[in-house]
């Protein structure tokens, strides 16, 4: 529900949350709200609306209208949906493959459709989508993901490419691993935590996962002016893996 439009002032941010409800759908929220708070300065107030939904299209053109409509505009997406399978490739099935990419790649297709034309009509903007160090580097059990994360990366330089022209600056994200529920399914592949954390003592140089708000100031970083000459970009924030 949205707040009341008398109860805003101007230095209140509103991140924007979407997503269907599901075992991981926290994580979304936390790393959109801690983004949301180390981007704005002392005094400001954050806080958030949101809406649950299946991702059709009718569903994410209604909500960025919505949102767009309450806050008067939108300058950043930050499109951070995302959805975990994990196993081997002969055992996986046919509808979890089509879920990995009815989520990771098809939300990001349908929050740029309906959210550039209002970044372009605010004369430019920034656009950072969330993909994983999956995209770049595969790993047993992790054949679909890792196609559905790399969907997303060459979505992103291609989007980069078209708008680029119009000052509106597109670029990914790709963390390595970070310390939530959402790679759960990963973790029981591996054969749990301690099996996980074997392998991230092995493969992560700094010896350890990161926690949500280390990934939330590179989407600052790459929503903000701080970032003004940078786009088509694949940023890899995972602890020295590559």
């Amino acid at each position: 529900q949205l707040p009341a439009a008398s109860s805003v002032n101007s230095t209140d941010i509103f991140p924007v949350v979407q997503g269907s409800t599901g075992p991981n759908t926290g994580t979304t929220g936390k790393m959109t709200l801690a983004a949301a708070a180390l981007g704005v300065g002392v005094g400001a107030n954050v806080r958030a609306f949101g809406a649950t939904g299946d991702g059709v299209t009718d569903d994410t053109a209604a909500f960025v209208a919505a949102a767009a409509g309450f806050m008067g505009g939108i300058d950043v997406g930050f499109f951070n949906a995302g959805l975990q399978r994990s196993g081997r490739v002969e055992e996986f099935s046919v509808d979890q493959w089509d879920a990995l990419f009815t989520v990771n790649p098809r939300h990001c297709f349908l929050m740029a459709k309906y959210a550039v034309p209002h970044l372009r009509a605010a004369g430019g903007g920034s656009i950072v989508l969330m993909s994983s160090v999956a995209a770049v580097k595969g790993g047993p059990g992790m054949t679909a993901y890792s196609a559905s994360k790399g969907a997303i990366t060459g979505f992103g330089r291609a989007l980069a490419a078209e708008l680029a022209p119009e000052r509106i600056r597109v670029n990914v994200l790709c963390p390595g691993w970070v310390d939530t529920p959402f790679n759960q399914p990963a973790i029981d592949f591996m054969g749990g935590t301690d099996a996980q954390n074997s392998v991230v003592s092995q493969i992560v140089p700094l010896g350890r996962q990161a926690v949500p708000e280390e990934i939330a100031e590179s989407v600052v970083f790459l929503a903000s002016d701080m970032s003004s000459y940078m786009t088509s970009q694949i940023i890899l924030v995972d602890g020295g893996v590559f």
